[in-house]
């Protein structure tokens, strides 16, 4: 517990049997965590029967496999309903380290942010880690682009390592965002249209050969829809085209008699 506040952590899993107790063992020697929650997504190794065999955690099963955006949104909707103030999401492919949960409970914790997101770029280190070349010029042309339609300065915008308070998921609709991969992307862009701030720190990179990785027709599908997720947020703030996954964070700003412009 962090000043009264709980923090739970959500593991979105598929086929993370190899490398799932090594998250585990990290995860819990941190301070501030109180509950664990994984979903897997259909996954076909033991990742279930492992998750249930390790202490303290929830475990969640999808009856088929429904893809990376619609597993978390059972991890928030889960992470909600458990009465979480602060939820952590951490791959369970080992390859975020959880050692940086304490430095993302205190900056929600003490109210300076309401998202912080752990960022491989930051710092200037990702090739070093073993960012592959292409990915990491792919995700330097799709941030910059990104930043120019949204006016943020983030670093990335493509990290699965994110941190968010209860009153920020609350207030975001993500039931519309995408079931796929594109997920990550069009939340961070509700985030920055109903105005909140998005904090970084910098998370060392880590690559091997059983850590997650889309394929390249993966990774064109969702470059493709983070390009296009940014354009409908720049045409929706303008007034121009309005985009149904900013409807709800719309409607907010209309209760307050503010325009999000």
């Amino acid at each position: 517990m962090y000043k009264n506040k709980k923090v739970l952590i959500v593991l979105p899993a598929y086929n993370a049997e190899k490398t799932l107790k090594a998250t585990y063992n990290e995860i819990v020697q941190q301070d501030y965590v109180d509950y664990i929650i994984l979903v897997d997504d259909a996954s076909s190794d033991k990742t279930v029967e492992l998750a249930k065999k390790l202490r303290g955690i929830k475990v969640i099963t999808h009856d088929k496999n429904k893809g990376y955006g619609a597993n978390q949104k059972t991890c928030y909707k889960a992470a909600l309903e458990a009465g979480a103030d602060i939820i952590i999401m951490v791959h369970p492919d080992y390859q975020y380290t959880p050692k940086l949960i304490p430095a993302m409970v205190s900056i929600i914790g003490n109210e300076l942010y309401h998202c912080v997101l752990g960022s491989r770029i930051l710092g200037g280190y990702a090739i070093q880690g073993g960012m592959p070349l292409y990915k990491y010029i792919s995700n330097r042309f799709l941030t910059f682009v990104e930043n120019i339609f949204t006016g943020a300065k983030l670093s990335e915008y493509h990290t699965g390592y994110r941190a968010f308070s209860r009153e920020l998921l609350q207030k975001i609709d993500f039931t519309y965002n995408s079931d796929d991969f594109v997920f990550d992307n069009q939340m961070l862009c509700q985030i920055l249209y109903l105005g909140y701030k998005i904090a970084e720190i910098s998370c060392p990179t880590k690559y091997f050969p059983e850590a997650s990785s889309i394929n390249f027709s993966r990774s064109i599908k969702y470059g493709l829809g983070c390009l296009w997720t940014g354009l409908c947020y720049r045409l929706d703030k303008i007034g121009i085209v309005k985009s149904k996954i900013f409807d709800g964070v719309r409607d907010k700003f209309k209760a307050k008699n503010i325009m999000p412009f």
